[in-house]
């Protein structure tokens, strides 16, 4: 039999406030029976009782991202959707589901504003009572914001998400939600809505800024009812909604909240209209931010300072939420912290000037106190004004964007099995709303080498589809008029006038992330709509360039945080930055502008722009011509020989096919030199054990994976890691830290290798773009005997689990409906293809592998 499940509209189950003229619909299907492929589907659109698109019966195999082409779709308008869908056995199977238009950004009220002087701390609340018929049959809020909001009808939280309605950049995309309020709704109503200033005004990046994007916050919201004879009625941001300050006295992202549960306003107004524009107002693309989970305390300690720390076991991004029934007045304090130092005390200097702190002062009455309007990192809080602490009283919640899990993996070592959980936390710490570096100090920033980095990693992990269509089109949006791309985005060091930043492989994130997302889902839309975004930083750098097609220009961050140079340096009587590495400047802004001219006329390809393919294409070429030139010898040598300049070349083909074997034995002397350990930062970190395993090595990438001494993925779980972090040696082996002016313990960058795990280690590839076509190749390491894990692509479930015992192998396997998969048993000297099902092979293990 044949089932039919998944269904979603553009990524989403059943979405609500789809602002998208022509959604794709896309399907998973399930079969009892191997090589099932869908021969047929077809898909009905109604509107009610009138269809509204009907494709009839199609001749495919398509089940992703097929898209209406109907009638134009109407505003705030529900449709119903069901896809019948027929296998190579004449089986068929049936779902439904439904989406609902929103506004199309157009709102016929404006913005409301507060009295308040800017500089004002307390958050403000706009409230407006009204009445309504009694036959309310249908109720939307549409609702954004200068600053992130939290909306109540009638004394009920009109939605389970944080940070709405999101970090964009403000002025030039702004999104807005739409929730259904119809259960809340009754014939007397109060709807009340606080805002705080969040990333739009408040405290951002480490050089203290503030009012980013504007100096006031405001409120643009309508509440459309519709009753059951089809009338409708609006409620709108209007001078009608009276305001003051509430509870939340102060609340900032860095440096937390302070809530006083027993202040009576006395500062009630009428809110005054604000004139800001609407224009760049955008439906919410991404997921919303959500509490994910609830963390039970583990222990409760007691320092040798004197603090009464909770230990949560798990460094995470979100607060703390905490039962309590104490006296009127009562003051509690809670500071976070990721780490205790040498002597268990609780250790914040590594959160620079982000205070980190919630103050709570309580009504009297039995409650559940946590913050609204901010967010830390941290595993251990220190509690202040409560003399007996039941730690069962308190939970960390953990916050992030709400991305589906689709892949995991574990193995017979129980070190990377913490390493893989590591990485998975790492990202769940740092997706939210926007790939950041860190999630607890004055930073958390959209850093886009970071992201550039983990992209692979990170969609292996979740699906990360609708979380970078929406980041990348801020990554355009903040693109300077010459095509240089911001080191962060949202760009919050921008300077009116000034182009942004322009690093190798930071700005690359604008050409590579875009191509990962479109070989990971198959979505050509993340080409379509990123491609004069990509097209414009390879000219921008092709300018810098000049006739020489070498970018030998501007200010990079190099091989950020390798070691190389650290060690070159070791016991010298000079001060140096050897946080850049000893790779050459140049030589990786060079290498990363052939990877983004290359990616640039694949693109162009694909989109079927045959002019502008020739074009880069010929760039590309030049550009490599220039490189091997300048930067390699006629007997193939690299004038810049470290471990990242080594993986450049070989990673991007920069050198002679005649020369990469070569190139291939002298980076792994200078491993072995280094004891078999790494010293790349975060340029070479992603590309060491691929090109290790591309080139005949996989050997040494597994003997680097295993490594446990200082510099390794290991190093940081066996002093007790629950994440990634930013430097390996983060914590030194003698308890002591790196310099807290950079050692964040929640850094997801050297996760990168989470993509190699999933693909050698687990052995899952994609041939194709979108997993049609698997390669199913587990390349085992020594050490490590067995290893199970999943991905769930955009066809279903891929499954592999491998083991070796008395002297064979064996892989078992599920693959997906319309997909094929190539299965290559390590050592085997036959690659077999079969469908999708479930399959199982075996083979007696030869010689050299472990």
């Amino acid at each position: 039999m044949i089932g039919l499940y998944a269904i979603t509209v553009e990524y989403r189950e059943k979405p609500l406030g789809l602002d998208v003229h022509n959604p794709r619909f896309s399907w998973k299907l399930k079969s009892d029976l191997n090589n099932t492929e869908q021969e047929s589907y077809s898909i009905k659109v109604m509107k009610e009782t009138e269809i509204v698109w009907e494709t009839g019966i199609m001749k495919s195999s398509e089940t992703n991202l097929i898209e209406y082409d109907g009638k134009p779709l109407e505003p705030e308008t529900r449709y119903d959707v069901i896809i019948v869908s027929t296998d190579n056995y004449g089986n068929t199977a049936s779902g439904n589901t439904c989406f609902e238009t929103g506004i199309f950004g157009k709102f016929s009220h404006g913005w409301i504003t507060h009295k308040f002087l800017a500089d004002e701390e307390a958050c403000p609340v706009f409230t407006r009572k009204f009445s309504l018929n009694e036959s309310v049959s249908k109720a939307r809020l549409y609702i954004t914001a200068l600053g992130v909001y939290d909306a109540f009808i009638n004394g009920t939280r009109v939605s389970d998400t944080y940070l709405a309605p999101g970090w964009t950049s403000y002025n030039k995309r702004l999104q807005y939600q739409t929730y259904d309020v119809t259960d809340m709704i009754r014939v007397q109503n109060e709807i009340s809505v606080t805002l705080a200033n969040g990333w739009y005004k408040g405290n951002l990046a480490f050089r203290g800024k503030k009012n980013v994007f504007g100096d006031r916050l405001a409120l643009l919201m309508e509440l459309h009812v519709t009753y059951e004879d089809g009338s409708t009625e609006t409620i709108g941001s209007d001078n009608d909604f009276m305001c003051c300050s509430g509870s939340v006295r102060y609340s900032e992202i860095y440096h937390g909240e302070t809530q006083d549960l027993t202040y009576i306003p006395d500062d009630i107004h009428k809110a005054d209209k604000y004139e800001h524009p609407v224009d760049m107002i955008v439906y919410t693309e991404n997921e919303p931010v959500r509490i994910i989970e609830r963390i039970d305390a583990v222990s409760l300690i007691e320092t040798p300072d004197g603090d009464k720390v909770i230990d949560f076991g798990q460094n995470l991004a979100g607060f703390v939420e905490f039962e309590c029934n104490l006296q009127k007045g009562t003051k509690v304090t809670i500071r976070h912290a990721e780490v205790l130092d040498a002597k268990g005390n609780f250790y914040t200097e590594n959160l620079r000037t982000a205070k980190c702190t919630d103050t709570f002062i309580c009504r009297g009455k039995k409650e559940i106190l946590r913050p609204r309007f901010t967010f830390h990192g941290f595993r251990y809080i220190s509690v202040e004004g409560i003399e007996e602490i039941d730690i069962s009283k308190f939970r960390a919640c953990v916050l992030h964007s709400d991305m589906k899990k689709t892949g995991d993996f574990k193995c017979s070592d129980e070190l990377i099995n913490k390493l893989q959980k590591n990485i998975q936390w790492g990202q769940k710490g740092n997706f939210i709303d926007i790939p950041t570096d860190c999630p607890q100090r004055d930073e958390r920033l959209g850093w886009t080498g970071d992201a550039q980095v983990f992209c692979g990693t990170a969609a292996y992990n979740f699906n990360t589809a609708l979380f970078f269509s929406k980041w990348l089109k801020d990554v355009a949006a903040d693109q300077g008029k010459n095509g240089s791309v911001p080191n962060v985005v949202p760009d919050v060091f921008a300077e009116e006038g000034k182009n942004p930043g322009n690093s190798a492989a930071w700005g690359d994130a604008a050409t590579i992330i875009p191509w990962e997302m479109f070989r990971r889902y198959g979505d050509k839309t993340f080409l379509e709509n990123q491609y004069l975004s990509m097209k414009s930083w390879v000219e921008y750098i092709a300018r810098e360039a000049g006739n020489t097609f070498l970018w030998t220009t501007g200010k990079h961050f190099g091989d950020w945080l390798a070691l190389d140079m650290e060690q070159y340096f070791t016991n010298r009587k000079f001060s140096v930055n050897t946080a850049t590495g000893s790779t050459d400047m140049n030589y990786i802004a060079s290498a990363f502008f052939a990877r983004s001219a290359e990616i640039l006329y694949k693109t162009a390809e694909i989109l079927d722009n045959r002019n502008d393919a020739a074009k880069y294409k010929k760039l590309y070429e030049n550009i490599v011509n220039a490189f091997r030139e300048e930067y390699v010898t006629a007997g193939g040598r690299l004038v810049c020989e470290t471990q990242t300049g080594m993986l450049l070349a070989l990673k991007f083909g920069l050198i002679e096919e005649k020369h990469r074997k070569a190139l291939a034995e002298r980076l792994v002397r200078n491993i072995k030199k280094h004891n078999n350990q790494m010293v790349t930062g975060f340029v070479g970190v992603s590309y060491l054990c691929p090109v290790l395993s591309e080139n005949g090595y996989h050997d040494i990438a597994g003997k680097l994976l295993m490594q446990k001494e200082y510099p390794s993925w290991l190093y940081p779980v066996t002093k007790g890691a629950t994440t990634i972090w930013e430097r390996w040696n983060g914590i030194k082996p003698d308890g002591s830290f790196e310099n807290p002016e950079m050692n964040s313990f929640n850094h997801y960058a050297y996760g990168a290798i989470g993509d190699w795990i999933y693909k050698y280690i687990l052995g899952i590839r994609a041939l194709e773009p979108g997993y049609t076509d698997i390669l199913i190749k587990p390349e085992p390491i020594e050490g490590i005997k067995y290893a199970e894990g999943h991905y769930d692509s955009i066809h279903g479930r891929i499954y592999v689990k491998w083991a070796m015992e008395g002297g064979e192998i064996s892989i078992d396997t599920i693959n997906p409906v319309n997909c094929k998969a190539r299965i290559v048993i390590p050592g085997g000297s036959n690659e077999i293809t079969v469908g999708s099902g479930e399959y199982s092979f075996s083979e007696k293990l030869k010689e050299g592998i472990y």
